[in-house]
This record gives structure tokens, C-alpha cells and sequence, in this order.
């Protein structure tokens, strides 16, 4: 694959595919002491990939069909599986997937905007809403839609940086969701309390965020965080549905099961069915379903504690 790449990158033609920005690799050792009117414009950077990178992605096409004909299933090529491009995008399923799944907590975070700001009554002296964790809720949007925008980036376009900002934001919004389980689970109410829990995971995942970007990008070991945190998220939901009496408790058995099902498709790998379906596409699949049905229970959550607290409060 070496010679193959390599050919490639000094002739711009592989097979019966011709690579343009290929034939003008001899201005590529001159360019980095260019001037900047020269250099190639950063949404054409985006829309063409590198020669090297389309040599790549030729020569393991090429690789892949030796393979296939050989009777010989497909093989990882730097750390990924063999994807079939689509346009400009890398990974056609998993991209047009995450986008679902950004669509999806928009709608999701919106209608719970509206319930809790419209449709529920507000307190009457300062005029914010009853239900304790409505904030809380609003930031897990954020970074959940923070999380689905780069990794559907990620996953149209996969550079160095756009990886790094996907796994950053994954962990990021898995940490942040980690502290608001424990906090809603164990009703923590007063503000020193949930300082008390959220700090040391702040400071975790903080310090595994600047890791994972100024050490080492370490796959392994950051599945083993997200892993570990999604354990405790399941067990800590688990406990909270048994003991509770919410109404909309079955919600929160469904979310959990579909979720650990879903978990088993991140941590058991496997090639790509026709060149676009593996099993980190069907996961991104999975959670668009749980997604919606996990916000119909915030939705839930909001009118069983606003009701519970009017009650009191008269």
C-alpha cells in the first residue's frame, strides 16, 4: 500500500482515477514560504481532500477489492475501517446519522423550552420556572448539540483537528451528563450539594479532555473512560427507577436497556457492511430513537415536580 501511495502522490493517477491537486505537488515544497494570496483557500481544503489523503483512501479501495477477491475480509487502515465516500462526505451513514441525532435534541430541547417557560405555571414572586434542574436540562442541550455538530463534521471530513473536537465533545457532554444523572437521582437540590458532586467529575473530565488533545489521542483508553461513565449512568438510573413512584418511570427502564444494548455496538466492532454501514453507524442509529423518548421523560420529569410543588405551595 506504501508503493501504491507513494505512485500516487508522484503522478496524481491511480487506476482510472485522476487526482488533480496531485499534478501540483512540486509547488507543495515551496508553498509553506508562500505568500497567502497562494495558498489555497480553506473552503477548497475543505470540499478537496489532500493528495495524500485521496491517495489513501484510492490505494486502500484498491487494496480492499485485491482483498475481496482473494476471498479475505477487510482490514483496519490507520486505526479505521474502509469507508466508501459519498461526495465529500467520508463516512456517508455515520454523518447523515449524528445530523439525525442533532435534529433530534433540538426538537427535543425546544418542546421542553416551551413546557417549562409557557405551558407550566411559573412561580409567582420571581416568575422562574418550579422545576429545580430547568437549567441544568438547558446546558445538557447545549452540549449534547455542541456533541452531535462535530461529530457529524467528523465524520464527513476526518482531519486531526475535527477528530479531536469530536472526541472532546463526546467526553464533554458524557461527563457534564454524568453529573446531572447523579444530581437528579439522588435530588440534589441546595447549590453546595451539587458543587460537592460535580466538582470532582469536572475536574476528570477536564483533566481527560486535555489528555486525550495535548498527549496522546489514546482510543483505548478514552472507550474505557466513556465506557466506565456510561456504566455508572445505567446503574445510577436503575437504582433511581426502582425505588422511585414516578409516573414516568417505564421511560427510564426503556432508555436504559436500549442504552446498554446500544453500548454493546460501541464496544463490539465490525467491518462495514457494502463499504457504509459498521457498528458505531448502527449505534448513532440506536440513540436517535432513545434520544426523543428520553426527552419526552425530562418533559415528564417537569410536569410530575411543578404539580408536586404547586400542591405544596398551597
Amino acid at each position: 500500500k506504501r508503493t501504491c501511495v507513494k505512485e500516487c502522490k508522484n503522478t496524481g493517477v491511480i487506476g482510472s482515477n485522476i487526482i488533480s491537486h496531485c499534478q501540483s505537488q512540486e509547488n507543495d515544497s515551496t508553498s509553506a514560504g508562500s505568500s497567502w494570496y497562494t495558498q489555497e483557500p480553506l473552503y477548497m481544503q475543505w470540499k478537496h481532500q489532500s493528495c495524500m489523503s485521496d491517495c489513501r483512501y484510492y490505494c486502500m479501495i484498491r487494496r480492499e477489492e485485491e482483498r475481496q477477491l482473494g476471498g479475505l475480509s477487510p482490514v483496519k487502515y490507520h486505526g479505521k475501517w474502509p469507508f466508501k465516500r459519498v461526495s465529500v462526505f467520508q463516512e456517508p451513514l455515520s454523518a447523515a446519522l449524528s445530523a439525525l441525532n442533532l435534529l433530534t435534541h433540538f426538537i427535543g430541547w425546544l418542546s421542553f423550552f416551551l413546557q417549562v417557560n409557557y405551558r407550566l405555571p411559573l412561580r409567582p414572586q420571581t416568575k422562574r420556572t418550579y422545576y429545580e434542574y430547568t437549567g441544568l436540562w438547558h446546558i445538557y442541550a447545549i452540549l449534547s448539540l455542541n456533541a452531535w455538530f462535530w461529530s457529524t463534521i467528523f465524520h464527513t471530513r476526518d482531519i486531526d483537528l475535527t477528530e479531536k473536537l469530536d472526541y472532546s465533545s463526546a467526553v464533554a457532554q458524557l461527563g457534564y451528563s454524568l453529573i446531572l444523572t447523579l444530581l437528579r437521582t439522588f435530588n440534589v437540590k441546595d447549590e453546595a450539594g451539587r458543587v460537592m458532586f460535580a466538582a470532582p467529575i469536572l475536574a476528570f473530565v477536564t483533566t481527560h479532555i486535555l489528555y486525550l488533545n495535548f498527549y496522546e489521542l489514546d482510543y483505548g483508553w478514552n472507550m474505557k473512560v466513556c465506557v466506565a461513565m456510561g456504566v455508572v449512568h445505567i446503574v445510577a438510573w436503575t437504582t433511581w427507577a426502582v425505588v422511585t413512584h414516578h409516573p414516568s418511570r417505564f421511560k427510564v427502564w426503556i432508555v436504559i436497556f436500549g442504552g446498554a444494548l446500544a453500548m454493546l455496538l460501541e464496544v463490539y466492532d465490525f467491518p462495514p457492511y457494502k463499504g457504509y454501514a459498521d457498528a458505531h453507524s448502527l449505534w448513532h442509529a440506536s440513540t436517535i430513537p432513545l434520544t426523543y423518548l428520553w426527552w419526552t421523560f425530562v418533559r415528564d420529569d417537569a410536569e410530575f415536580r411543578t404539580s408536586t410543588l404547586v400542591k405544596k405551595a398551597k
